[in-house]
């Protein structure tokens, strides 16, 4: 059965619109020209618009340096008017993701990767869906199927202490593991890589995937002749619009 990504999103944009729109702007970094990246930061851009937030796109070419990119990065950083600051990854091969990120003071970071002031949005992806599916966290097992900086680490770190069992599993691991978990939380960006046979009847399948098949944008979880009893977001129209709207939930908690 499939998860309507969109329809939560949604939700969670009507409650923002109740909101007073923050007095700041949010600021967008990209180096290069990556489609996906392009993609993505167009999803920010169009929910910016929605919720009337002044979003501020600064686009560099690849070849920037990771010091002028950090330079232009820190006139946002000190600028007051600055709500929030995204840096759109992954960056180009000799830009130091972790220098970059360090650039961000936690109160502007509103993907959560340095501060704990806002949930990580991946977890907050996990949170919104199973209150709409309701399945009880406390009571199931939980597999992560890639443990990348975006998605599988601050996931796996919200989850412990709150599933009954949780699998932290990564490329290469045995994934025969997966037929006793209850929920399955993708992030390897490998298509495909997850069969429906792979996993118990009634799992949960929370697909944060990226990749293409034959030209064909799809996720970690092959979502062909998948059976009823099996609940999945797909790819696309899953966790990607979860995962916007959680951004701007952050934004404006950070903004009060």
């Amino acid at each position: 059965m499939v998860i309507d990504g969109r329809k939560i999103a949604s939700g969670i944009a009507e409650q923002l619109k109740k909101q007073e729109v923050p007095k700041v702007f949010l600021a967008a970094f990209i180096a290069g020209d990556n489609s996906a990246s392009l993609s993505f930061l167009k999803q920010k851009e169009n929910m910016a618009n929605e919720l009337k937030i002044d979003f501020r796109l600064y686009k560099f070419l690849e070849k920037i340096s990771g010091k002028e990119f950090q330079k232009e990065i820190l006139k946002s950083v000190a600028d007051e008017k600055c709500g929030g600051i995204i840096v759109q990854l992954p960056l180009p091969t000799g830009i130091d993701r972790d220098t970059i990120l360090l650039t961000i003071p936690a109160e502007k970071d509103v993907d959560a990767l340095r501060g704990n002031l806002v949930l990580p949005p991946a977890a907050g992806v996990v949170e919104d869906i199973l209150k709409a599916t309701g399945y009880r966290i406390q009571e199931i097992k939980v597999a992560v199927v890639g443990l990348g900086f975006l998605v599988g680490k601050p996931v796996s770190e919200w989850l412990k202490g709150k599933c009954a069992e949780l699998y932290c599993l990564d490329i290469g691991s045995d994934l025969s593991v997966l037929k006793q978990a209850d929920m399955v939380i993708l992030g390897t960006g490998r298509a495909g890589l997850i069969k429906s046979e792979m996993l118990k009847d009634n799992a949960l399948v929370i697909d944060f995937g990226y990749g293409n098949i034959g030209g064909k944008i799809s996720g970690d979880f092959d979502s062909t002749n998948v059976p009823d009893s099996i609940y999945y977001t797909p790819v696309p129209g899953g966790t990607g619009p979860i995962l916007v709207a959680k951004l701007f939930e952050n934004f404006f908690a950070l903004a009060k």
